[in-house]
This record gives structure tokens, sequence and C-alpha cells, in this order.
């Protein structure tokens, strides 16, 4: 069973910071069309393209045109909303009048996200590799595995609830559904990024 380790909030945290400070760095300039008109035109590449712009506009000053900075600003808010939506589960199915039945449910599917954790935070460090060391088609196909299989995971999650509860299924469904949209955005990122051209260009 994965565990939804301390480490990976090191991991995010650090993260987080270093887009925030890039963020500030920038000066604060308003997000214009050197800046969002990237991210919306590759958001096109996603299947949830609204979802993707208004998830990721706040990293553009960050992401500036680098697909590999959009593929892990992408990941990144994957991982901070499966880690967000794994706690809610396990605060829900820690209230009362719970039926066992719908208890059950919520803790199998904290421990899928816990292996959708698992992969993301692999992902992210696997791509931070890439230009450093190895080859750049093993460690952005080590990537697209791993994304896949955490949404994999939260896709397995969602039809956990088939059964369930009304009220318990709708409220949790819905988050694990929004989780699953934008793992599935950064999927869709990360295969932009792997379609990188031989020589270094579109970084």
């Amino acid at each position: 069973m994965a565990k939804l380790a301390p480490s990976v909030f090191s991991l995010l945290f650090l993260l987080l910071l270093t887009v925030a400070a890039a963020a500030a760095s920038a000066g604060g300039a308003p997000r214009g069309a050197g800046t969002t008109d990237f991210i919306k035109s590759s958001c096109r590449a996603t299947r949830y393209p609204a979802l993707c712009v208004d998830s990721l506009s706040v990293y553009a000053p960050a992401i500036k045109r680098s697909r590999r900075q959009l593929a892990q600003a992408a990941l990144a808010v994957s991982l901070v909303r499966v880690r967000s939506t794994a706690a809610f589960m396990t605060k829900t199915s820690k209230g009362s009048g719970m039926r066992a039945r719908d208890r059950a449910a919520l803790k199998d599917c904290v421990e899928t996200m816990g292996d959708s954790v698992d992969w993301l935070s692999k992902s992210m460090k696997e791509l931070g590799q890439v230009g450093l060391r190895g080859s750049f088609k093993l460690h952005v196909s080590n990537v697209e595995v791993w994304v896949s299989a955490a949404l994999t995971d939260e896709n397995t999650c969602v039809d956990g609830f088939a059964g369930v509860h009304d009220t318990v299924r709708a409220t949790v469904r819905a988050k694990i559904v929004n989780v699953a949209q934008v793992t599935s955005n950064a999927l869709a990122l990360v295969h932009l990024f792997a379609q990188r051209s031989p020589d270094g260009s579109n970084p």
C-alpha cells in the first residue's frame, strides 16, 4: 500500500517556492500575450483546455515559453489536488453516521490515491533529470508511463464509487473527476514536451 509520505510535501513545497520566486522576479508583470498565450495554445493539446488554462495561468511568469516548465507546473498542480482530495476523503471517512460500505470505499480510494501521489512525485523528479544525464527519450518515456499509471489509479478510484451512497458518491466523485482531468491534462502536456526535436529546440 502506498503511503502519502511527508517527503512529498517537501518536494512540492520546494517546487512551488521556485515557481513563486520566478514569478516574483518577473516583477509581477501582467500576464499578457508573452505569457498566457503560450499556455493557451499549448492547452489546446489537452482534453480539458479551459481547466488547463485556468489551473496553469498563475504560473505563467515562471513557465514563460518552456514546455518543460509547463509540464512540471501541470504535474505540480495535479499532485496538489491529489493530496488535497485524499485528505478530504480521509476526513470524510471519519464522519459520524458513515455507512460501512461507504467508509470502505473511501479507504480503498485513499490508498489508490496514495499510489497516484507516488507516480506523480516520481514523474516530477524524473522530468527534472531531463537534459542533466541519460537519454532524453528514456526520461520522458518514464514520465509518460508513470503519469499514465497515476491517471489509471484516479479513474479506478472514480469507478469505486459506482454503488455507494449517492451523497457521498456525488461529493467525492466530483473531486476525483477534477483530479483525473487535471492529470489527463498534465499527461498531454508531457506528450507535448516529448515532441521536442533532437537538437534541443522547444525546451
